[in-house]
């Protein structure tokens, strides 16, 4: 899995003029599933996401997550995020998951989430959307679950 995650002020996803899913501060989280992902690993990622601490505390580092802040988060699935565009000037999206698998895990991610006590809103799978936000600081974070775990002292 893959997951562009922005801080954000408010942000709202919109198929054909409406809201589907709207936010204040909180997280916005575009997500891609690859083929080869299962529900083991969507909950790791929901469960990373949760603990960023990427909000400000009283002194103004970056030490509080989601939850502590009382934000929401907002889960828009982006396929595109798997696109290969090493070759030529069109994109190949052939490692990203297929739709089925894909809008499966996207809610058991979701669903990851809201178990943890967070409000969280999503866009609509499939559909041709666009997403609008206000990115808070700005902060913009790429998680991967095929990532090399880091040392406990790497900082």
């Amino acid at each position: 899995m893959r997951a562009v995650v922005q801080r954000t002020a408010r942000a709202a996803a919109r198929v054909q003029d409406a809201i589907v899913g709207e936010i204040g501060h909180g997280l916005l989280v575009f997500l891609a599933v690859g083929p080869n992902d299962d529900d083991d690993i969507a909950a790791r990622l929901a469960g990373r996401v949760a603990l960023l601490r990427i909000f400000p505390d009283d002194v103004g580092r970056m030490n509080l997550d989601v939850a502590q802040t009382a934000g929401e988060v907002l889960v828009v699935s982006q396929f595109t995020l798997f696109a290969d565009a090493s070759r030529g000037h069109r994109p190949s999206f052939i490692r990203a998951g297929a739709p089925e698998h894909a809008e499966r895990l996207c809610d058991v991610f979701v669903e990851a989430l809201r178990e943890r006590g967070l409000s969280v809103a999503s866009g609509r799978f499939g559909a041709q959307m666009q997403v609008e936000l206000v990115n808070d600081g700005p902060v913009t974070l790429v998680l991967s679950s095929g990532e090399e775990p880091w040392d406990a002292d790497a900082g």
